[in-house]
C-alpha cells in the first residue's frame, strides 16, 4: 500500500497527481476529476477524496490529478477543453503502468462533465458522475451503463434537471436524501451509495 505524488507531463505543462495504490491484488484503476478550478475545486475536495477513498477500499488504484492552474499543476483554466486533455494525458500515463486493470472514470460537478467527455475516447468499464453540472455544461456522449449520484436538495444543479437528463440517457440515477451539492454531512451516505451501485 502506497501513496505518492507525481507531476505528469501534460499538454498544458506538468500535472500534479496523487496516486493511492493498495498493492496486490489490485481490482481496478479509478481516475477521478475534481470540481471547477475557478470555484475552489482541487484534488483534495472532500467529495473527490470520498470517491477515491471508497474505490481504494474496493482495492482500486485511485488517481486524482489537479487540473491545469490548480495547486502545482501548470497552465491555466481552459473552459473544459484543456481539462479534458489533462485527464487524457493522466489516463495515458497510468494506463501504461497498470495496463491490465479495468478503468473507471469518476468525476464530481465540473469534473463529471469532464469525465463524460473523456469517456468518449477512453471507453471505461464504468463511469460514475456525482453531482453532474448538467445545467452548466453540454455533457459528453457518456455510455449507457453510466451511474449518476445526486443530492436531493442540490441548489447548484437542480435534481429535476439531472433526473430528466439521466432518464433520457438511460442512466442509473441514485439520489442521496437531504444532501446538498457538496454532500455536507452526507459523505458517509455518498460512500454507501457508491458501494451499493458500482459493480466493482
Amino acid at each position: 500500500m502506497s501513496r505518492f505524488k507525481l507531476r505528469i507531463d501534460g499538454p498544458g505543462g506538468k500535472i500534479e497527481t496523487v496516486i493511492n495504490d493498495p498493492g496486490e491484488p489490485r481490482r481496478g484503476l479509478v481516475l477521478i476529476a475534481h470540481p471547477h478550478p475557478l470555484h475552489g475545486g482541487t484534488l483534495d475536495n472532500k467529495v473527490t477524496q470520498t470517491i477515491a477513498d471508497t474505490f481504494f477500499d474496493f482495492g482500486y488504484v485511485a488517481v486524482r490529478p489537479n487540473f491545469r492552474g490548480v495547486g502545482q499543476s501548470e497552465g491555466e483554466y481552459d473552459h473544459g477543453k484543456g481539462e479534458v486533455a489533462d485527464m487524457l494525458a493522466v489516463y495515458a500515463f497510468v494506463r501504461e503502468r497498470y495496463p491490465d486493470l479495468p478503468i473507471t472514470l469518476a468525476g464530481f460537478s465540473f469534473g463529471a462533465y469532464v469525465q463524460s467527455v473523456v469517456s468518449e475516447s477512453v471507453n471505461p468499464a464504468h463511469l460514475l458522475l456525482v453531482g453532474p453540472a448538467v445545467n452548466m455544461f453540454n455533457m459528453g456522449d457518456a455510455p449507457p451503463h453510466t451511474i449518476v449520484i445526486h443530492g436531493e436538495d442540490d441548489q447548484v444543479v437542480p435534481l429535476a434537471e439531472v433526473r430528466d437528463w439521466a432518464s433520457k440517457s438511460g442512466f442509473t440515477l441514485s439520489v442521496v436524501r437531504d444532501a446538498d451539492h457538496f454532500f455536507h454531512k452526507k459523505l458517509g451516505d455518498l460512500k454507501e451509495h457508491i458501494f451499493n451501485l458500482c459493480p466493482c
